[in-house]
């Protein structure tokens, strides 16, 4: 699982964005969590879900400013 080009996530309105963050906050906790109690996961699949998540909440911020 790749990251999304940040150009294809440009094109999400507020709300769409809104509920990926949520998606990815979830999926985060979840990988954590497997790590926590040494469940087999795949390790980069954090840094890849930290790395959307901060994608998409900057791109939340600066779609509110410019409204």
């Amino acid at each position: 699982m790749s990251l999304p080009s940040f150009n294809d996530i440009k094109s999400l309105s507020n709300s769409e964005i809104s509920e990926k963050i949520i998606q990815t906050e979830k999926e985060l906790f979840n990988l954590r969590f497997k790590k926590a109690t040494r469940q087999t996961f795949k390790s980069h699949e954090i840094k890849y879900a930290k790395r959307r998540l901060a994608h998409l909440k900057t791109l939340l911020t600066v779609n509110m400013n410019l409204q």
